[in-house]
């Protein structure tokens, strides 16, 4: 394609299992909710395993440290090193030891998979705007973070004190559905003090840096729920990626995604890892995948045919996407979406 925008998600002749080297995954949304393991999840992640695919899970979510995610996914079925784990706690403790000097001192917002990585990184945390912390390190501290924590961080950022979140994601899926997450959390300290932090989770590339540098992948793909976090980081890292509809994400939203938001496949779950991509093909303005063809009429999207809802998904991606160009879809897309049942 000639475009720089993604105009229909792309086809695989062979599993991605075999076509990637490292799947790089999003846990909340893509693995597990609410600490359990996602329908089909933890079989489809064996099989690409045994099959010699390397599975790194990488998470925004800075609260547990790599040793207790690792020990989850293990309890889950799906065996894990701590070596296997990238979080963006240890990417903004990178990011913090490479502006601080070693032995600093750091007010931490957040849990224990926070201060584990800035000690690591040769940081001090401390719990206290009174302990005289250069810096204040924001991450997901679970439900029951104590609101003086943010008032503790505001008191140090008023003082001179750098700060720093572990990401910005403003929700985070769990097993009674939708709940706020770190970015809310940042905007209570932004509104409070009205300074901006340095932030380091995905989709920034101090993330796709921790992870590239932990991993070694050379053919990795992303795999995420997330279109402004996981897709997005992949678009500002120059690869592939995988959008699974377990998560936040919903068709209307895809459809409407601009082209840092457009993944590279889309599919139900992670069995998605085991299987190729159909392709979408296109004549004079009409998208076709599987038994589905998709358009264009007036100011919404058409859909007719029947089949794998998947695959009249993935056509009217084509057509969505072909309309706006280096925009958003501003189509309606309702009775179109409404036929496949998503």
């Amino acid at each position: 394609m000639s475009q720089q925008y993604r105009s229909r998600p792309l086809g695989s002749s062979t599993a991605l299992s075999e076509a990637y080297d490292t799947a790089l995954l999003d846990l909340d949304g893509v693995v597990y909710a609410g600490g359990h393991a996602i329908e089909h999840a933890v079989e489809a992640l064996g099989t690409a395993s045994e099959g010699g695919m390397r599975l790194a899970y990488v998470t925004n979510n800075a609260l547990r440290t790599p040793d207790a995610v690792a020990e989850h996914l293990t309890e889950l079925g799906v065996p894990a090193e701590p070596s296997d784990v990238i979080t963006s706690a240890q990417a903004v403790a990178r990011l913090m030891a490479d502006q601080l000097p070693s032995g600093a001192r750091v007010l931490v917002v957040g849990g224990e998979g926070l201060r584990v990585a800035l000690r690591e990184r040769g940081l001090v945390p401390v719990e206290s705007a009174q302990d005289d912390p250069v810096a204040v390190a924001q991450g997901y501290g679970g439900p029951d973070m104590a609101w003086g924590r943010f008032a503790e961080a505001a008191y140090a950022i008023a003082g001179g004190a750098q700060w720093f979140a572990s990401n910005t994601d403003l929700t985070i899926p769990g097993a009674r559905g939708i709940a706020p997450g770190n970015g809310a959390a940042v905007e209570v300290v932004r509104i409070a003090t009205g300074a901006e932090p340095q932030v380091a989770g995905k989709p920034l590339p101090p993330m796709h840096r921790e992870t590239v540098l932990r991993t070694g992948a050379e053919r990795p793909l992303v795999v995420g729920d997330r279109l402004d976090t996981d897709i997005e980081g992949a678009f500002n890292g120059g690869v592939d990626s995988l959008l699974v509809l377990t998560g936040v994400t919903d068709a209307a939203q895809l459809l409407a995604a601009e082209p840092k938001y457009r993944p590279t496949y889309v599919d139900r779950d992670l069995r998605g890892l085991l299987t190729g991509q159909p392709e979408v093909s296109e004549r004079d303005g009409v998208f076709e995948c599987g038994g589905w063809t998709a358009g264009v009429r007036g100011d919404a999207l058409s859909l007719e045919g029947e089949g794998d809802a998947l695959d009249g998904l993935r056509a009217l991606c084509g057509a969505a996407w072909t309309h706006a160009e280096e925009g958003a879809c501003d189509l309606d897309a309702g009775k179109a979406v409404a036929r496949l049942g998503l």
